[in-house]
C-alpha cells in the first residue's frame, strides 16, 4: 500500500461510527516499587506496595480505545458491568476517551471482568484475574441485541469481541445467532469477529483469529506457511472474509478481492505484545469500513499492531500520526 492510499484511508476514519460488543474487561496496573516492600507481620509474606494505580478499557474495551485513537468519529460499546467499583472505573475509563457507554448495562448479578496486573519496573508480574463463572442472564443478552438493533442502521461496522471462556461471556450461542442475523438484515454493515474459543462458528461475517485460534477451529497446527490454507478454509466454512494473525509472521489473509500474507514491520529491541492483537483488529475493522481491499486491511492491522508493540508496560493504542510515522519508517 503506497503512502498517499495510506493517507487516504486515514482521513475516512472521522466519518464513521462503529459499535464494539461483547467482553469488557478493565486493565488495572498496579505500579510496584520493590525498594518499599515489606514483610507483613501477621503471615510473614512480602507485602508489595502499590505507588500508582492505572485503569485502562481491556478485551472489548481496547479496540474501543483503539478505534477512538485511529480517530473513528463514533465509537460505541454495548456490553455490561457489574455494580463494582470496577465498573466504575472502566465506565470513566471509556468515557475519558470519547466512547459511548449508553449501551453498556449494569447487572446486579455480574461482576465486572478485571484483569489485574502487578508492574516491577515496567514488567506484568503474575496477573489476578477477575472473571464471571455464569453466563448473562437472557434478560442481559436481549438487551444488547436490541441496542445492536437500534443502532446498525447508523453504522459502518461492529467488532464482536469474544474473549471469555466456555459460554460465561456476553457472546453467547443464541447472540452469536443474532449477530449472524443482524449481518443477513445489514449488508452493507461490516461484522468483524475476534473469538478466543468459538471463531469457526460465525458465518456470514469476517473473522480475525490468531495461529492457535485457527488450529482449534480447523483441528490442526496452523504455521505460518499453512496460514494463508487456513484463511481460505475459514472462508469455505462461510467467513465472507478471514484474517490469521501470525505475529511477527504477520498476517494471513483471503478475500473475494484476494490472498496472501502481509508480512510484519520489523519490530527491533524490547516489545510488549498486550494489546497487539486489539489494535490490529480495530486497525482492520476501520480500513474495510473505509473501503479497503482485503490487503490493505491486513496492511494496515500490521502497522497499527508494530505501534502498540513498541509501547511498553501499558494497554497500547496507535494514533493515525504513530501508524504513518511507522509506515515511513518501514518504507523500502
Amino acid at each position: 500500500m503506497t503512502r498517499d492510499r495510506l493517507t487516504e484511508l486515514l482521513r475516512r476514519f472521522p466519518s464513521l461510527a462503529i459499535a464494539v460488543v461483547g467482553d469488557l474487561f478493565l486493565d488495572k496496573y498496579l505500579d510496584v516499587d520493590p525498594l518499599l516492600s515489606e514483610r507483613s507481620l501477621e503471615t510473614g509474606l512480602e507485602a508489595r506496595q502499590v505507588v500508582g494505580v492505572r485503569n485502562s478499557p481491556g478485551a472489548a474495551g481496547t479496540v474501543a480505545a483503539n478505534l477512538k485513537a485511529l480517530g473513528v468519529g463514533v465509537v460505541h460499546t454495548v456490553g455490561f458491568v457489574g455494580c463494582d467499583g470496577e465498573g466504575f472505573d472502566l465506565l470513566r475509563a471509556l468515557r475519558s476517551r470519547g466512547i459511548e457507554t449508553g449501551h453498556v448495562f449494569t447487572s446486579q448479578g455480574m461482576r465486572t471482568p478485571t484483569y489485574m496486573k502487578p508492574m516491577v519496573v515496567g514488567r506484568e508480574m503474575e496477573r489476578l484475574d477477575i472473571q464471571n463463572r455464569k453466563p448473562p442472564s437472557r434478560k442481559l443478552q436481549g438487551k444488547v441485541v436490541r441496542a445492536l438493533e437500534k443502532e446498525a442502521p447508523r453504522l459502518n461496522g461492529i467488532m464482536v469481541s469474544d474473549q471469555c471462556t466456555h459460554e460465561f461471556g456476553l457472546v453467547s450461542a443464541w447472540v452469536r445467532e443474532r449477530l449472524m442475523d443482524l449481518a443477513k438484515d445489514f449488508p452493507a454493515l461490516t461484522i468483524l469477529v475476534d473469538s478466543r474459543w468459538r471463531i469457526g462458528e460465525f458465518r456470514g461475517v469476517s473473522v480475525k483469529p490468531n495461529a492457535s485460534e485457527a488450529a482449534s477451529a480447523l483441528g490442526y497446527e496452523v504455521t505460518a506457511d499453512k496460514a494463508v490454507t487456513a484463511a481460505n478454509q475459514l472462508r469455505a466454512r462461510g467467513a465472507l472474509r478471514a484474517f490469521v494473525t501470525l505475529g511477527a509472521d504477520g498476517i494471513a489473509f483471503s478475500g473475494e478481492d484476494g490472498e496472501g500474507v502481509a508480512p510484519a514491520p520489523p519490530a527491533p529491541g524490547e516489545i510488549d505484545i498486550v494489546g497487539a492483537g486489539d489494535a490490529a483488529a480495530a486497525g482492520m475493522l476501520c480500513a474495510l469500513c473505509a473501503g479497503a481491499s482485503t490487503q490493505e486491511a491486513a496492511e494496515l492491522a500490521n502497522l497499527c499492531a508494530g505501534v502498540t508493540l513498541r509501547k511498553l508496560g501499558t494497554t497500547g493504542t496507535a494514533s493515525p500520526r504513530e501508524v504513518m510515522e511507522l509506515a515511513a519508517a518501514v518504507e523500502p
